[in-house]
């Protein structure tokens, strides 16, 4: 009996990045020998939305959430001993996309490699950062004109690399709903495909077309999920074929990879988590024709902060016993012709074309970036409405919440903390570039490359020229900025409070008392300082927050401790409720605590939410932050009683 043939895997990723460029060239090594097949880069905040790691900003964000990657030294590095040519390599960046790829085509140079063989990709999808994620530089329409140009050089210089890789993990992360992910996903690859027309000749925009990846998110419904995929591969194909005219089948195919969703870890019994992973990459792997092409796991610790190697390790191997030890790539689809999984494919399919139409009439993705942000905050608000009612059961947050300790957590905690000496040292290896290059390259190569942005020219050819002299990431970004301009996307929590009353009244009736003592409305002002741009937290305290009759201030993403200080000033708040979840809680809210007494608002209370281990809650807590949150605290409703009572002067008075 001849043994069936197998499919070839998928690529197996793990998200990795941190502290340094050396440390996470280690790192990536390590992975590599333990069999992993492709690198996924994780960047710092700074990186990301284009600052040096010494501005003002950038204080406490350095080496945090993935690596800082400065200048071509960095990339150089973080690459060192890993053959370019023979890689596939994920690139989670979008701003910078542009700038992080010109570096990385630098480093390839040097090693040698033929760089029309490079593969990868770069995720270089700006529009759901204005929706979810919020790494971007500058308006709309520029960026999208920097997707294009990267997108219409890779396809000359660099034929197997994806030049953009459409989000929709992180709306998923935001609260969509299949339906929403499905269209918003769609709409920004047909903005991107739309403006990509004329700026490339008409017979090769079919290359382009099938050169469009999506990045996408798997959550726990995973039958819904599993069906969700499928609906991807069949709109995907109508649209390439109806709206683009593409011929070939091989580029009309839906090529994805995926992290399965992060939104659902649980920071209570985080072992669980382990199984929610599993279950949510089968979501992505069961079906055949909506496999997909590469998978990254997140750890099973990731709500509690940075996982450790062992955690990646362990993520790696679910991927790995599911691909080699198991006969499921023995097969063909499991699920053809199955009526049930048929029927709910047609089903968000038609959810989404409704969703696609709303969106063209609005003018496509590009226009409808307000709109779909409200939609986003509607969405989550009422998946978190949901679970605290116990209509979405969580095991071990609304039900089954007694547990054994787990033996996993260990000494350090059950995370990685990346040590408080990195920025300072990021600060000085990015002195001593400056101070070794040749100035008047640099100089020249900034003016060619904003001369290049002014006048409508494919940035990438001077952003390339521009990694070879030297130039950094903060001043690549400044003239991007300096053309362009800058961008505060719309936050979709409106002024007017909603027409949802349920399990309000009480909290109502306590913040209209509060208020007639302090003779003026509560008011609660929420800020995120630094630059973490996950705003869900904050948005949904905002929403609540308004619901409850507070007046609420809250602007956005990426404001400086003394911008939310003076603010809180000027506008009188009686409660500052601090949002971070990158990490950098201790410098940014001690740098708050302190402006705050220097301006004699010793007595406004300071509340802080975030991703925060128990030791450095208690640090908070000495510095006088009066409660501190984390993702175990869902339970909206007791945060904003939390709030009523620190602004009541009746309860302050009686302590």
């Amino acid at each position: 009996m001849t043994e069936p043939t197998r499919d070839r895997p998928w690529l197996m990723r793990t998200y990795a990045g941190h502290s340094t460029a050396q440390a996470s060239n280690e790192l990536y090594r390590r992975n590599l020998a333990k069999g992993q097949t492709g690198l996924s880069v994780a960047f710092d905040l700074p990186t990301q939305t284009g600052y040096d790691s010494d501005h003002v900003l950038a204080r406490g964000e350095v080496g945090k959430v993935g690596v800082p990657i400065a200048h071509l030294g960095d990339m150089r590095t973080l690459f060192d001993q890993i053959p370019l040519e023979q890689m596939n390599t994920s690139m989670t960046i979008n701003a910078t996309a542009p700038w992080l790829l010109a570096l990385y085509v630098a480093v390839a140079e040097e090693q040698g490699a033929e760089v029309s063989k490079l593969q990868g990709t770069v995720q270089n999808d700006i529009i759901k950062e204005y929706l979810s994620r919020g790494t971007y530089i500058c308006p709309p329409k520029p960026s999208l004109r920097l997707i294009t140009d990267v997108a219409a050089y890779c396809y000359r210089e660099i034929p197997k690399w994806n030049p953009m890789n459409v989000c929709s993990y992180h709306l998923q992360e935001a609260g969509a709903t299949p339906e929403q992910e499905l269209a918003f996903a769609l709409a920004t690859a047909t903005a991107v495909l739309d403006d990509l027309k004329g700026k490339v000749p008409e017979e090769d925009f079919p290359i382009l077309v099938g050169r469009i990846s999506f990045f996408v998110n798997a959550g726990i419904r995973f039958v819904t999920e599993m069906c969700k995929m499928r609906a991807f591969t069949e709109l995907w194909d109508e649209i390439c074929r109806t709206r683009y005219g593409v011929e070939d089948p091989k580029l009309r195919r839906f090529r994805y990879g995926v992290q399965v969703n992060s939104l659902g870890l649980t920071e209570q019994q985080p072992e669980n988590n382990v199984y929610r992973i599993l279950l949510e990459m089968l979501a992505v792997t069961l079906s055949k024709k909506a496999r997909a092409r590469a998978v990254q796991l997140p750890a099973w610790n990731e709500a509690l902060g940075l996982p450790r190697p062992w955690d990646q390790q362990w993520s790696l191997r679910m991927q790995q016993i599911l691909a080699y030890e198991t006969d499921l790539l023995e097969y063909d689809d499991l699920f053809e012709n199955n009526p049930v999984v048929e029927a709910k494919v047609e089903d968000l399919k038609e959810g989404a074309r409704h969703e696609l139409a709303n969106l063209d009439a609005m003018g496509g993705a590009v226009s409808a970036i307000e709109y779909m942000k409200a939609r986003l905050v509607d969405s989550n608000a009422e998946r978190v409405n949901r679970i605290e009612r116990g209509e979405t059961v969580v095991v071990g947050v609304n039900k089954w919440t007694e547990a054994e300790p787990s033996p996993l957590m260990g000494e350090d905690g059950g995370i990685m903390v990346v040590d408080a000496a990195v920025e300072q040292d990021q600060i000085d290896r990015l002195n001593a570039w400056r101070e070794a290059r040749d100035d008047a390259a640099v100089k020249a190569a900034l003016q060619e490359l904003r001369a290049a942005a002014a006048e409508g020219r494919n940035i990438m050819p001077p952003s390339i020229a521009a990694a070879k002299a030297g130039v950094t990431t903060g001043e690549w970004a400044e003239q991007m900025r300096a053309v362009f301009g800058e961008y505060r996307a719309p936050t979709g929590v409106s002024k007017s409070p909603s027409n949802k009353t349920e399990g309000l009244d009480e909290i109502r009736a306590a913040v209209d008392a509060v208020s007639d003592r302090l003779g003026r409305r509560l008011r609660f002002l929420i800020g995120k300082p630094g630059l973490d741009g996950h705003s869900n937290g904050a948005e949904q305290i905002a929403f609540r927050a308004r619901d409850c009759g507070m007046e609420i201030d809250y602007a956005g993403i990426r404001l400086t401790p003394e911008e939310i200080v003076r603010e809180a000033k000027e506008k009188e708040a009686h409660v500052v409720g601090l949002s971070i979840l990158s990490g950098s809680h201790i410098p940014l809210v001690e740098d708050v605590m302190r402006r705050m007494r220097a301006e004699g608002m010793e007595g406004v209370p300071v509340i802080v939410g975030g991703i925060i281990p128990e030791e450095d809650a208690r640090r908070l807590a000495a510095m006088g932050v009066a409660r501190v949150y984390t993702p175990k605290d869902f339970e909206l409703n007791a945060i904003m009683q939390d709030v009523v009572t620190l602004a009541d002067p009746k309860a302050v008075a009686a302590q």
